[in-house]
Formats: structure tokens, C-alpha cells, sequence
């Protein structure tokens, strides 16, 4: 239901590389025309809202979801459940009707956290409960027993370098976003190792906690010793900050088993409900089919995926064939930097004129409230009158910016983008 709006974008959004809704080859269409065009979709968009919320469509993505998730479970880059979840969709999206089912290769990292424990050892035994992060390198098999320094920010390191010197690091930064916060987890490990320090332990990236660490992936560079690094609770984070407020001397032990394996191969699922009159002309709605390995997946990003297969199986179910084709992508090895998005672009880039909108659903799945936009000032009003045909579900806000990371490259050169806001 919460891309219900797809067909209209098919038909109503202006082409990005410059070319003009028309009535006919002979001259544009007014604002007014599409407006009154777009009001003319109202019987449309009432059929598909009533199949996906009182219709045989009432909680199927919900229920595909759940035998999705409780049959293959989480679902990391490299792995075989990942493996096994593009088969499953294959088969799924084959079985659904849809068409031009098919896998286009990509070439994934393959990353394992391995066993990983951390102690602190002064002024008291404390169990840390850590998650290892991504691309992550493994401490000596002894591991590693340090002396702490926390710090609030990169710039509090900087400022007491010598000090840092052949410590564990501890970040506890402040909550303030999670666009903002999150580079102390993606750098943590790079600036902490500029100083000459053993390890890195970041407080989760989250708004709240309870006493729960949150893995994600983080980046070395080149020119920089790589170090081990893991997210910590908020809880634990806080206290050993209160502690070293205090000047009590902290001391912590940690082991990583994390292994590096040469990038293995995957996959992006592709299915599509082909255009009637601009069949080259391609709408894309996505979610990422991969996950971390400590939980389902089931909400990043399960749901953005099966929201977007259900938006193909509405239009389908209602035997509605739109103008240009509806293309689902379902991406690999998101969580590692959108690295099945990124060859994607690299495949289909030479026909980027023929997208003239990507969407992403990787924000939640929960009651939406409207839809974050970025496209020109024309698009934008074009947008608002088609989010008024959601006006029965209450979901008409457009917000001003959309963002994700497998539709960021398209942004980039200008392709209108959406994300479903929550």
C-alpha cells in the first residue's frame, strides 16, 4: 500500500533529461492539464487502497514476510542464507506472475564477526556487551588488554592525542541524528588508529537503548593502521564515561575473531511489469534483500522489500498495465555500502535517460505518513497532487528531501528520487 502511488508516477512525472509531458507531439502540458489528469486517477488509486487494505491484499506483504524471514533468517553479504534468500525471491517474485524475473551478478564482501567478547577488568569485572562491526579485522587469538580513554567527539581525540597512545579508545558521542552521528562508527576505528591507539569501542548509533550494541559497517583507508572495532550499549558507554569523569584508571580486555574472506558471488533480483507505451521508460522501486547476521532482517530491510514486491502485485492483481514499466530491484550487500546498487549503476547507467524515477523503502515499515521527494520545483507540485489521491489513508505529506544509499547514485546525476517516510 505504501507505494500505491507507482502507477501515477508512471504516467504524470516529467521526463528528468528535459523532455515535456504532452497532450500530443505538438505542445506541452499545462500544470492545470495534469492536475485535472492526475484527479482523474481517483477511482484508480480508491481500487488499489481498498484491494491493499480491506481486499484479498490485506496484510499479504506482512504474511510474505514472515515466512520469508522465519524460513532463511538473517541474511549477511557473502553468506548462504543471503544465497538461499536470492533463490527464494526468485522463485517468489516467478511464481507472483510477474515479468522478466532474472539475477544480474554482482560481487559482494564477504565479512564474518567470529567469536567476540569484552571484560573490563578495573575497577571491576564488567561483561561489555559488543557487536564486532563490519569489514572489522579480529584481535591478536590472546587479544587485546588496554587501558581506556573516552572521549565525546573527534575533536576531544585530537586534542588529547598522547594520551590515546596505545589505549582502547571509547566513544561517547552524543546523539544527535542518525546521518550526523553515524561517521563515529564508519571513522571511529580510522581516527582513533591515527593516534596511535590499540582498538576502538563506539556507543551505539541510536536514539535509545536497552543495554543493546548495534553493528553496522565501518571503513579503513589505505594510509592508516587497521584496528579492531566494535559498537558498545549506550548503557556501557555512559558509564565508563562517568568513571573516567571521576579519573578512575579503566582497563578492558577484548577478543574479536572476525575473518576477511575474498568477495564472493550474489546477486540483484530484478522483476518487472512491463510498460504498455514506454516500455524503455523505467519507474524503479527497491528495498536491499541482505541484512546483519544478528538479527532477521525482517525491518532492515525485509519490509522495504516486500512493500515494493506488493506494489507490483497490486497493479498486477488489478490487471492494470502501466505506460512505462514498473521495475523491482531488490538489492545486494546494501549494508555494506550499497555495493549491489552500485554495480547496478554501472550496468545501466549508458541508459540513465530511461529512469525517470528511483524509489527506496529502507526507513521502517511502519504507519506512513507521506514520502520524502527529490526532484525540481515542478516535480514537487506534480508530487503533492498525486499524494492527495492518498488523502482516504491519510498519507500526503512530502517531505523535502529523500535519501538512501542504493538510490544515491541516480541522485547524483540528477534522476528523481523518493523514500517512503515514516
Amino acid at each position: 500500500m505504501k507505494y500505491i502511488l507507482l502507477i501515477f508516477f508512471m504516467n504524470l512525472l516529467p521526463q528528468h533529461a528535459g523532455k515535456s509531458l504532452r497532450r500530443d507531439d505538438s505542445y506541452p502540458k499545462t500544470f492545470e492539464d495534469i492536475k485535472n489528469e492526475i484527479a482523474g486517477y481517483r477511482d484508480i488509486a480508491k481500487a488499489i487502497i481498498d484491494l491493499a487494505v480491506h481486499g484479498k491484499a490485506q496484510n499479504r506483504s506482512y504474511e510474505r514476510l514472515a515466512v520469508f524471514a522465519d524460513t532463511i533468517g538473517p541474511r549477511l553479504s557473502g553468506s548462504k542464507n543471503l544465497d538461499a534468500a536470492i533463490k527464494y525471491m526468485f522463485n517468489a517474485l516467478w511464481e507472483d506472475g510477474l515479468e522478466n524475473v532474472h539475477l544480474e551478478p554482482v560481487k559482494v564482501p564477504h565479512w564474518e564477526r567470529g567469536e567476540e567478547f569484552a571484560m573490563m577488568l578495573e575497577p571491576r569485572n564488567h561483561s561489555i556487551a559488543i557487536l564486532g562491526l563490519g569489514s572489522s579485522i579480529a584481535t591478536p587469538p590472546e587479544g587485546i588488554t588496554a587501558e581506556v580513554i573516552v572521549v565525546a567527539s573527534f575533536d576531544e581525540l585530537r586534542k588529547r592525542a598522547q594520551e590515546a597512545k596505545g589505549k582502547i579508545v571509547v566513544y561517547n558521542e552524543p546523539y544527535i541524528s542518525y546521518g550526523e552521528t553515524v561517521r563515529y562508527r564508519s571513522q571511529g576505528a580510522v581516527e582513533a588508529a591515527k593516534v596511535g591507539a590499540v582498538a576502538s569501542l563506539i556507543r551505539s548509533i541510536a536514539s535509545f537503548s536497552i543495554h543493546s550494541p548495534h553493528t553496522g559497517w565501518q571503513n579503513y583507508q589505505p594510509d592508516v593502521p587497521r584496528i579492531p572495532t566494535a559498537c558498545i550499549s549506550v548503557e556501557d558507554a555512559e558509564m565508563m564515561s562517568r568513571m573516567s569523569s571521576r579519573g578512575t584508571k579503566i582497563v578492558v580486555h577484548l577478543k574479536m575473531g572476525a575473518k576477511t574472506y575474498p568477495h564472493s558471488p550474489s546477486f540483484n533480483t530484478v522483476a518487472e511489469i512491463v510498460g504498455s507505451k514506454y516500455p524503455e521508460q523505467i519507474v524503479l522501486v527497491s528495498g536491499h534483500l541482505d541484512s546483519w547476521d544478528v538479527g532477521q532482517g525482517a525491518m532492515d530491510d525485509g519490509g522495504g522489500a516486500f512493500i515494493s514486491w506488493e506494489a507490483l502485485s497490486l497493479i498486477k492483481d488489478l490487471g492494470l498495465r502501466p505506460k512505462r514499466t514498473l521495475r523491482l530491484v531488490l538489492w545486494t550487500a546494501e549494508e555494506q555500502g550499497g555495493v549491489g546498487a552500485e554495480q547496478y549503476y554501472q550496468l545501466h547507467k549508458e541508459n540513465i535517460s530511461n529512469f525517470d524515477i528511483v524509489m527506496e523503502s529502507d526507513e521502517g515499515t511502519f504507519r506512513p505518513s507521506g514520502l520524502g521527494f527529490t526532484g525540481n520545483a515542478k516535480a514537487r507540485d506534480i508530487m503533492k497532487e498525486i499524494m492527495s489521491l492518498l488523502q482516504p489513508i491519510n498519507v500526503t505529506d512530502v517531505y523535502d528531501s529523500a535519501d538512501g544509499t542504493d538510490i544515491d547514485y541516480w541522485m547524483r546525476v540528477g534522476v528523481p528520487e523518493r523514500a517512503l517516510l515514516i
